[in-house]
């Protein structure tokens, strides 16, 4: 049975007003009173009305993610199923709604300008940004809170962003394998016109420029990442005249395509060939254990969706408090894939 606001407040001696306040961050409520009223509303499961707090508030109570048919199987890609999850925990908590729009890329623009004319959105989450994306300048001069899941190079203009570190991570995955005796280092990576996937290929070419070793085209792709992707890399550049001896991924769902082409090779991951991979801490592709499957930069995707949302909501109360940025740093978790160099 749902709690409504006037329950919860006779059960605090207070007034509906003052709950109401706090649960909504207005300032004039003391710390302690908020703390004491969040913390009997999550004991009673109470969730706001949502229609009933927007007319108290002048806000739609909703957030938009926009996407583009061009890049619309993100939504079966398991990196932002958990990026949403994590996302929503904090939307829902705050009693925000969460409002997804696939549009073709041409009317992506009209789509942020109906939604923000139609006052169906308090805010946009903005996902798999590209080098100088041109959502920051269109979002910037609406006026309408946003934050981007990544960065864009190239944008003179500041905006709210939460990343982690993808170049500071390939390069140490890099050197990692470098110490390990690895020379021929390939890289499978995303689309590099995606902004993460660029970082992390400079990262990668630093790592390789700090021992000396040139870089080399024939070790180096760039696609979405799918598991026949990293099949098709593997089985491809290890009938090179000089194959690689270690892959750097940027994919777990990739890097159990490296796997199965080794496997279909004859050959065992961690003692004849190496692999590191970036690791979001997927809900459906765990790699943990006493040794993990896979070495990899970790970073929790679903961690990054609470934050982000946390951000974006901030942003809604308070549009002067921005801009807002959040740089996470990865951790490089040694697993069974990486060994030194046959």
């Amino acid at each position: 049975m749902s709690v409504t606001l006037k329950q919860l407040a006779a059960s605090l001696g207070l007034s509906p007003t003052t709950v109401s306040r706090a649960l909504n961050g207005f300032p004039e409520v003391n710390a302690e009173t908020r703390k004491r009223v969040q913390d009997a509303a999550e004991r009673a499961q109470y969730r706001p009305n949502t229609r009933a707090k927007s007319l108290a508030t002048g806000r739609s109570m909703a957030i938009a993610h926009v996407i583009p048919v061009s890049t619309s199987h993100e939504i079966v890609n398991p990196v932002f199923a958990d990026f949403i999850a994590g996302a929503g925990e904090s939307y829902s908590r705050a009693g925000y709604e969460m409002l997804l729009r696939v549009t073709s890329d041409a009317e992506e623009a009209q789509t942020y300008r109906d939604l923000i004319a139609r006052g169906a959105v308090d805010g946009f989450m903005v996902q798999a940004p590209k080098i100088s994306d041109p959502r920051v300048d269109l979002l910037s001069e609406m006026g309408v809170p946003f934050v981007i899941h990544g960065r864009t190079s190239d944008i003179a203009r500041p905006y709210s962003w939460l990343d982690i570190n993808n170049q500071r991570s390939f390069r140490r995955a890099t050197r990692f394998l470098i110490d390990l005796g690895h020379r021929r280092i390939a890289l499978i990576n995303g689309l590099e016109h995606l902004d993460f996937a660029a970082r992390r290929r400079r990262g990668y070419l630093e790592g390789l420029e700090s021992a000396g070793i040139g870089p080399d085209p024939d070790l180096m792709r760039q696609a979405e990442m799918t598991e026949p992707y990293g099949y098709r890399s593997l089985t491809e550049m290890m009938r090179l005249r000089s194959p690689p001896t270690a892959f750097l991924s940027s994919s777990m769902i990739v890097a159990y395509g490296l796997r199965r082409g080794l496997t279909d090779l004859g050959l065992r991951m961690g003692r004849d060939v190496s692999v590191i991979t970036h690791d979001d801490d997927l809900s459906y592709l765990p790699n943990d254990g006493d040794v993990p499957v896979f070495t990899a930069t970790r970073s929790s995707v679903r961690e990054a969706g609470r934050r982000a949302a946390q951000m974006l909501l901030q942003l809604v109360k308070d549009p002067q408090c921005g801009p807002l940025t959040e740089l996470m740093e990865t951790a490089l978790t040694v697993g069974a894939s990486t060994g030194p160099a046959p």
